[in-house]
Formats: C-alpha cells, structure tokens, sequence
C-alpha cells in the first residue's frame, strides 16, 4: 500500500508541477482558459468529496464505536484550514517583494502567489519592473528561485490530504478510492503553481529544460506529507478522524482560497462557474456510484 501512495502521490506531486511547467514553457499565452476550466473543475469535485464523503468518515470512522463529536471533527477542519491559511500568508509575504504585481488593475488575491500564472502579468513583468524601467532578469529569475521552495513547503500538508484519504480507504478495506480521487485533484491543482515556478525562472535566463526540472522537484514533498498523513491515519480511529478532518480543512482552503479565486482570475466570465458545478457532480458520482 505505501508503495503504491509513494507512486500516485509524485505523479500528482512532482508531475501536476511539472507539467505546468511544460505549459509555462510552450504555451503560457494560449493556456489560462483550460487552466481556468480544470482548476474550476478539480475545486468542485474537491467540494463534493469533502463535504459528502471525508467529514462523513472523520464523524464515523472504521472502528470507532458511537463514532466521533462532531464538535472534535469541526476542531479539525478549522485546524486543517487555518495551517493552510497561515502557511499561505508566510508565503505571500516572502513573494511580494520579489516582484510587485498587486495593483489597481491586478488586485491582490487569496494567494498572491498564483497571480503570476497570468500571461498579462508576464508581459508585463518582463516589460517593466517597480520604477517603470525595464524588468530585471535577475529579479525574475530570484522571484522563480523563491516561490520554488515556497511551493515546495506548501506541498506537504497536500500530501497529507492524500496519506489521510489512502488511510481511510485502507481502514474500510478500499484500494484506490478517496485516495486516488484526491491525488488527481491536487495533480490539477499543483498545474498553475508550476506554472508560477517555472515563468520566472525562463524569463530570468534559466533553460526550459533545467526550469522544468526544478519545478517538477518542488512537488517533491508532497510525498513526505503523503506518507505522513498515512502513517497518522493507520494508528487509531482518533488519529484517523483527526487526519481526515485536518486534510477536509487544507482542501476546503485550497478550494475556496485558491482554486476557485485563480479559476476566475484566469478567465473572467461565468464558464469557471459552470466547471465547477459539473466538478461537484462529479464528485458524488464517484462516492455514490
């Protein structure tokens, strides 16, 4: 089973980043719209697994007998949401001085971080820095280095989402289920943060082959989480009420903080709308078909 975690876990970690990497490299201008429409719709079959099957297993998990307070598995979603929260507003302020790109016409967002997967901002950065002049290469290039390990840090507790879900399919005696589920969706959802990563990079001299490669590497911690939050959700219906409420918690900020924000920064018009809702539905499907 745990190797099986490992496999899924970097093909959704190490290959979700690096393909937004190979985006970024070949077709960053053409890209927002199907970016937008898959991160709509990954965010929607997020809200509908977590709302309708993992806080379901978190309030009556495999072995608990009278199941778990629901005030116990309220605590854990709102501790799931406020490290992600926390971690993000870290991020943010080791990013925004890189490069400046909130304004007016770019307003600051959820997360500041994934403002720069737009083909607009890019222009723009390489067109002109702070004071009008133009944009540094160096500048660039440090703000690539930089939100590299910021992603990288940000990607464990997402591998932890996946090791808790892996460990409730285990409990209930299901290979591939919530686990491989969630492991897709946060595979869609790492497409725009390699993206982030890997413009900065190019732009600031770096080759498309070597960018790429650093940013499929930050998506390597996702691994460690993954086998963290396994390893916690395997030890005791506590442990795995514990683990399924935190990880409902980290994908219900990563839904509504940065999927969807991102979804309709990208492509302003009511179709990232739409794509979530058929996300949504697709969720239940695959908890009750």
């Amino acid at each position: 089973m745990l190797g099986m975690i490992i496999l899924v876990t970097a093909i959704a970690g190490v290959g979700g980043t690096g393909l937004g990497g190979v985006i970024a490299a070949l077709f960053r201008r053409d890209s927002s719209r199907l970016v937008s429409l898959l991160l709509a719709f990954a965010g929607g079959i997020m809200t509908g697994v977590v709302c309708f099957d993992m806080i379901s297993e978190a309030l009556a998990p495999e072995g608990a007998e009278g199941g778990v307070s629901v005030f116990f598995v309220m605590f854990g979603v709102m501790l799931g949401y406020v490290v992600i929260w926390l971690l993000n507003l870290w991020i943010d302020s080791k990013t925004n001085h890189e490069i400046e790109h909130i304004d007016a016409d770019h307003p600051k967002t959820a997360d500041d971080l994934d403002e720069l997967i737009h083909s607009d901002h890019y222009a723009r950065h390489e067109r002109e820095s702070e004071d009008g002049g133009p944009a540094s290469a160096y500048q660039l290039f440090i703000a690539g280095v930089v939100m590299a390990c910021a992603i990288a840090l940000h990607n464990m507790p997402e591998g932890m989402v996946i090791g808790a879900s892996y460990a409730s399919d285990s409990a209930a005696g299901i290979t591939g289920g919530m686990g491989l589920v969630m492991a897709v969706v946060i595979g869609l959802h790492n497409i725009p943060e390699g993206m982030a990563v890997a413009v900065p990079l190019i732009t600031g001299g770096m080759g498309r082959a070597k960018a790429i490669l650093i940013t499929a590497l930050s998506g390597a911690p996702t691994i460690i989480g993954a086998i963290i939050g396994f390893a916690l959700g395997t030890l005791s219906p506590f442990w795995l009420s514990l683990s399924l409420s935190f990880a409902s918690g980290a994908m219900l900020y990563v839904v509504f903080g940065e999927l969807l924000p991102e979804a309709i920064l990208m492509w302003r018009s009511k179709m990232p709308a739409l794509a979530s809702v058929v996300g949504l539905l697709v969720g239940l499907m695959i908890i009750y078909i």
